[in-house]
């Protein structure tokens, strides 16, 4: 049930903040509206599922900001997201906006929009925020096809190139399914060699999961389906509708928090958690125990990055958030959206250094990338986490210099 909470004349911006990491977020004027989900997939797996955007209305999960042009700049926002995240819509009446929400909301107010959003961050500010090292991703360049060889070469590049690395993460390919995570696929060869060999090159071994995810096909699903959430699914990825895990059962738990500690006791210590979102359509309590069962079983001293995550309900959760899509595509000759990676992240600035260290995603800085300046230059001077995913030994003179310096001022801004 939605209540009026405002009524404002009709001026200015409304910042209206999305539902997880890949949900629109956006800066609208008088007579704009949200765009709505253009199918069921994509109401599922990128805005909130329950939630669709109603017609002839500007839409946001959580925060929602009105900015005159002569200020004062006003946010309405959810103040305990761990519990509850207010849908809030701004109507059109006439010469008039109205403001309306379906849950508990807080109202702010400052100079303009940046300072308004700042003041909001400030208020749900988890406290400290630690600075993230410097690192290197597998997916960019390999997708799924990498192997244990793929990592080690990069490795060994980024020592012979000197190049300021601390974190090697291995993506999306190593599992045999969506779900099997300590399943291997043969011709990857050994996760618990990988973590080994990049330790002893001074490095930090990550590895990426979709904790909440499971393949329909997959082991898990085959013999455990009753650890699933029943009469529900996550959408349709790989082009397979995928099941979500339920945490709530004891010993669907005890497996999640097997996975992790196995992976921990192997010496991986940066875990990137991707398609979050599946595990808050059973609900935000069973999304918070999920990830309380992961850091439990990982320790307080790994780094997690959330990727695909409900933005707010993560506040206290995660070390990092992504902040908007992927940088490629997994297709041929793929190239980089700079407009939308640039204009996305940067409305999600405000979060960075308040909630958790921003992923704008990696840079992709070798040859065939035709924006890679324009990318290198928005990354360097954003501030977030910092991590490159191309084949470092392919990259030109150019590539290397935006790679170099890109990193480089990641690790000095942790050093001041």
């Amino acid at each position: 049930m939605f209540r009026a909470i405002a009524d404002l004349e009709v001026a200015g911006q409304v910042y209206a903040e999305g539902w997880q990491s890949w949900s629109p977020v956006r800066i609208h004027r008088a007579g704009e509206v949200s765009e709505r989900a253009p199918d069921e997939r994509a109401q599922k797996t990128e805005w909130r599922p329950d939630k669709p955007v109603a017609e002839g209305v500007i839409q946001a999960e959580g925060v929602l900001v009105v900015a005159p042009p002569d200020g004062p700049a006003r946010a309405w926002f959810s103040p305990r997201p761990s519990s509850e995240v207010a849908t809030l819509r701004a109507a059109p009446d006439r010469d008039r906006l109205v403001i309306s929400a379906d849950g508990q909301v807080e109202q702010v107010q400052a100079a303009d929009l940046a300072a308004v959003l700042a003041a909001v961050g400030d208020r749900l500010g988890a406290g400290n925020v630690a600075d993230i090292p410097p690192g290197w991703c597998s997916w960019s360049y390999y997708f799924k096809h990498v192997t244990e060889a793929d990592v080690m070469e990069n490795v060994d590049a980024a020592r012979r190139l000197s190049l300021p690395i601390e974190i090697v993460q291995l993506d999306d390919g190593y599992e045999t399914d969506i779900g099997d995570w300590l399943d291997v696929r043969p011709r990857f060869g050994s996760l618990e060699r990988v973590a080994d060999r990049v330790r002893e090159a001074g490095m930090l071994p990550g590895i990426w999961t979709a904790p909440f995810l499971v393949g329909p096909g997959s082991t898990l699903a085959t013999r455990r389906p009753e650890w699933l959430v029943a009469d529900s699914d996550a959408g349709t990825h790989w082009n397979r509708t995928m099941r979500i895990l339920d945490v709530t059962h004891r010993a669907a738990a005890e497996h999640l928090t097997n996975i992790f500690r196995t992976f921990a006791g192997w010496g991986f210590t940066y875990y990137k958690l991707d398609f979050l979102y599946a595990g808050a359509i059973p609900g935000l309590d069973a999304y918070r125990e999920g990830m309380r069962l992961i850091r439990d079983a990982v320790g307080s001293e790994a780094i997690i990055l959330a990727c695909g995550a409900p933005i707010l309900p993560s506040i206290g959760l995660c070390d990092a958030m992504r902040v908007g899509p992927d940088v490629l595509q997994e297709t041929p000759d793929a190239q980089l959206d700079v407009e939308n990676l640039v204009w996305t992240t940067g409305l999600r600035r405000w979060m960075n250094g308040r909630l958790w260290v921003n992923d704008p995603d990696h840079l992709v800085a070798r040859p065939e990338i035709k924006d890679r300046e324009a990318w290198a230059a928005h990354l360097e001077g954003y501030g977030g986490q910092a991590f490159s995913s191309d084949r470092l030994s392919i990259l030109d003179r150019r590539g290397l210099e935006l790679t170099r310096g890109f990193l480089g001022a990641s690790r000095s801004r942790r050093e001041r």
